[in-house]
């Protein structure tokens, strides 16, 4: 019998990918999200109850994705998870972040301690910092203005592509036996900024230039010229800060050891978005 699984963000940069590998694997997939486009979607919300029996019904595995909006997890994510391990699920993979384990506060840690104890079968998947940041949240800066603005000095990050992650994800989601219990911690190679720069430039034929601003010259910038709010500013800030700390270039061969493939190089990637970047039409540089 092929396994029923519900994958929660399935609109985003792993669960859309996860998706089409477990369908591909033969999986019976029920895409989850507030506002589902998938034929087979189901709508979804933690906070929501009646959501909860259409989307956990007959279902033994889960893709768990915390919502950034979801910080209170024994309040808001576990009651919506007691209710379906009343159903029948049996697995969870959650999610996670890479340095989860070390920092208690995190949200997402929070939500490893409520599984460690909850008597599912967990499976944690903490990635490192994904290449889709640079086609996603910075892409306007790297597409109009030719540079990468972020905080993080002169140290390396690992970066992961989200396909690798949900590569891993799904390994774990066709084959709970192999995998309940493990924490897996996907990435690439660590790279410093200029290397991203440089990727990009020899893949767009076009210099891409990394600007090291400090914490307030960024806040600024990600602020007034791309938009972001106060909240994604924050935790954006964090992250490069960890990098600027030396403590982002941590490596794994999980993707290997999991996948059998090596993991995608930022090369590889910048080459399959490569649209992502091409300037707007009628721009002057």
């Amino acid at each position: 019998m092929n396994p029923r699984v519900l994958v929660t963000g399935a609109t985003g940069n792993v669960g859309r990918p996860l998706v089409d590998l477990l369908r591909t694997a033969g999986a019976v997939v029920r895409p989850a999200s507030r506002h589902p486009s998938d034929p087979d979607g189901v709508v979804f919300d933690f906070r929501d109850p009646s959501t909860w029996p259409g989307a956990f019904d007959g279902v033994e595995s889960m893709f768990l994705v915390r919502p950034p909006d979801i910080a209170r997890i024994s309040k808001d994510l576990v009651p919506s998870l007691a209710f379906a391990q009343g159903l029948g699920l049996r697995h969870v993979v959650l999610l996670s972040v890479q340095g989860a384990g070390r920092v208690p506060v995190l949200p997402h840690a929070a939500a490893e301690r409520w599984l460690r104890r909850s008597g599912l079968a967990w499976t944690f998947v903490r990635p490192s910092y994904f290449d889709q940041n640079l086609s996603g949240i910075f892409a306007p800066d790297i597409r109009d203005r030719n540079q990468i603005v972020v905080p993080a000095g002169a140290s390396r990050t690992a970066f992961v592509d989200a396909h690798d992650v949900a590569a891993v994800a799904a390994a774990a989601l066709l084959d709970p036996g192999a995998h309940a219990g493990k924490v897996w911690t996907p990435t690439g190679p660590a790279l410093t900024y200029d290397q991203v720069a440089a990727v990009l430039s020899t893949e767009l034929g076009r210099p891409i230039r990394y600007r090291r601003p400090g914490l307030l010259a960024f806040a600024r910038h990600a602020r007034t010229v791309l938009g972001l709010p106060a909240p994604m500013i924050a935790v954006t800030a964090v992250l490069h800060t960890t990098a600027r700390l030396g403590l982002a270039a941590f490596e794994t061969n999980d993707v290997l050891t999991v996948t059998g493939r090596a993991p995608t190089t930022l090369a590889a990637f910048a080459h399959r978005e490569r649209a992502t970047w091409a300037p707007s039409l009628g721009q002057t540089r």
